[in-house]
């Protein structure tokens, strides 16, 4: 009995206890970040945002907030107004969370917003993939009905773990068929820059990512490199279309009717 006690705890610790499609502020603590810490770094992304002047809004997790350690960061995208709106450890319920009920974005203008999320879902909150592409979609339709006017940059999730065989890889792969085709040929815009970190033989280096998630100064320019020409062509054209998914992104993502509204700003 109490062995089926014990499996019954450890299974229902490993269940995601909300929806990636609906949005949860941070609340569990980490060795590496607190809820608290979670909290005033939130806290201050609303104070950020009340600054305004933002031309490029990037949101994500612990990798979009690499971009602050980097030199890249102030040399080239702080000239561009680009603002970080990454925290490490978020997941789409985090990220839904800040966009709607923490009013991080409230008044903002940008013109292009970029996203990277989901590695958390599977790393930290054990969502599926398929919920995971649900709640990167989530997040996308309430970008476009929080920031009408913004062009939307969608990456696929990054590759992880040092061999190609390993499960997440999979998993990672299937998001992104996923989340293509939210790709609408006029907001929103899909970039899998996968490919671009991986050796030949499918591995990932320590040089490249040292813990074979988050990225070195390296790849940092890897991402940089591929992301500039992008970004340069939706903020030149601001009424333009910007390039549809691959043809070969054929996976819908169905959005749960149970996808709150967000609240309006008041």
């Amino acid at each position: 009995m109490l062995k089926i006690l014990l499996l019954a705890s450890v299974l229902s610790a490993a269940q995601p206890s909300t929806p990636a499609w609906e949005a949860e502020p941070r609340v569990k603590d980490y060795s590496w970040k607190s809820v608290a810490v979670w909290y005033q770094q939130h806290e201050d992304l609303v104070q950020r945002a009340k600054a305004g002047d933002i031309d490029i809004l990037m949101v994500g997790d612990s990798i979009t907030e690499g971009w602050r350690a980097s030199p890249l960061w102030e040399k080239r995208y702080l000239p561009m107004k680009a603002a970080n709106f990454g925290i490490g450890g978020d997941n789409t319920q985090n990220v839904l969370w800040r966009l709607t009920e923490g009013k991080e974005i409230e008044g903002l203008s940008p013109k292009v917003a970029t996203l990277l999320i989901g590695a958390n879902n599977l790393g930290l909150n054990w969502d599926s993939a398929e919920d995971t592409a649900k709640g990167i979609a989530a997040v996308i339709k309430t970008l476009r009905q929080r920031l009408p006017d913004a062009k939307i940059l969608l990456f696929g999730v990054f590759p992880c773990d040092e061999q190609p065989t390993a499960q997440k890889r999979e998993q990672i792969a299937e998001i992104n068929r996923r989340i293509a085709p939210l790709a609408d040929g006029e907001h929103v815009r899909f970039l899998d820059l996968g490919a671009k970190f991986l050796a030949p033989d499918g591995t990932i280096s320590k040089e490249i990512m040292p813990d074979f998630l988050h990225l070195s100064e390296k790849g940092y320019e890897i991402w940089s490199s591929a992301m500039e020409p992008v970004l340069a062509g939706m903020l030149a054209r601001p009424g333009s279309a910007p390039e549809a998914a691959a043809s070969t992104a054929t996976l819908p993502v169905p959005i749960p009717d149970s996808i709150p509204t967000p609240i309006p700003a008041r």
